[in-house]
């Protein structure tokens, strides 16, 4: 998919234009085994979705920071600006390199994959009501096998620790992932997308939810027990997805899910809060406890030279 663009204008206009029409995407009609009938309307709305998904980003973003210096949880134990810049520019790096070797990505893909009638859901031409969310579930039960996947198997752990390995865990820990990680993972959705035959407004879809709920779900913030609990049911929470960053190797292997929590449920990673508590509990690895040893290059070297520890499923005592 290196160099393929969806053809159309990226002006805030036409942003806003798509996002009015999004609802009407929901009850396009796709009938028949195959569908080429590729709406312009879509792809308009396709082409702008990098817009999207950064609006998307800096208003969560945004927000999340608003609410951890309002209401912040846990005292922090790292310099934040430092931890800030360091996490911020990782994003940079990642989002270049994506834009470089994936062009079109995954929702470029998605558009092909429409065009060409490839996967699953494009053979069968359901309803987009009921596509649309389907795909996003399997997208999201997808992105939990390959959390679980990069936890069990060592190599892929060395890529992984860098994101486990912040003293701290908040707003900007969402989004701190190695570039090698971000290649990896994308190379496996795009995998996901063909074979299921993910409409792009469901890839889409699923690209801005999961922006969203990886900074709300690492974000440092205070919330009611009540409001946690219930929202435990529908959205993986902050309290809920701490205890996956706990130093701890049993709690580590834990809640592994981002958007959705039922896959934890269903197959027994469902750790409801650590043995010391949300606020006593060590975030991090055993391995990386030296702010200093965490700036950006040394973040970066990590994977090449930076010990494993006991993290990996394959090694849990």
């Amino acid at each position: 998919m290196e160099g393929f663009s969806p053809a159309g204008s990226k002006s805030l206009a036409g942003i806003l234009r798509a996002l009015v029409d999004f609802p009407g995407y929901l009850t396009y009609p796709r009938e028949g085994p195959k569908r080429n009938d590729y709406s312009g309307k879509e792809a308009s709305m396709m082409s702008s979705d990098t817009l999207i998904r950064l609006s998307g980003f800096l208003c969560v973003l945004s927000l999340m920071t608003l609410w951890e210096i309002l209401a912040p949880l846990r005292p922090l134990s790292a310099p934040k600006l430092r931890r800030w810049g360091s996490n911020l520019a990782v994003v940079g790096l990642d989002t270049l390199l994506i834009r470089v070797l994936f062009s079109g990505g995954p929702v470029g893909v998605a558009v092909v994959a429409a065009q060409q009638s490839w996967g699953l859901l494009n053979y069968l031409g359901w309803a987009s009501w009921v596509e649309v969310p389907l795909a996003i579930v399997v997208l999201d039960f997808g992105l939990y096998l390959q959390h679980v996947m990069f936890h069990a198997v060592p190599a892929f752990w060395r890529l992984h620790m860098m994101h486990h390995s912040d003293l701290d865990c908040d707003a900007t820990t969402g989004v701190r992932f190695h570039p090698g990680e971000v290649v990896l993972s994308t190379l496996i959705k795009l995998v996901v997308v063909v074979l299921i035959g993910a409409a792009p407004v469901a890839v889409l879809s699923f690209e801005v939810l999961l922006n969203a709920t990886s900074i709300f779900n690492h974000s440092n913030v205070r919330m009611p027990s009540g409001v946690d609990g219930l929202l435990r049911w529908i959205v993986v929470t902050p309290h809920m997805h701490r205890v996956h960053h706990s130093v701890v190797p049993k709690e580590t292997n834990s809640n592994f899910g981002f958007n959705l929590p039922w896959w934890d449920r269903l197959f027994g990673t469902y750790r409801e809060n650590p043995a010391l508590g949300q606020i006593g509990m060590t975030l991090g690895l055993q391995q990386f406890r030296d702010p200093a040893r965490l700036s950006l290059a040394r973040m970066l070297a990590l994977p090449f030279v930076g010990e494993t520890g006991n993290y990996p499923l394959s090694r849990e005592g």
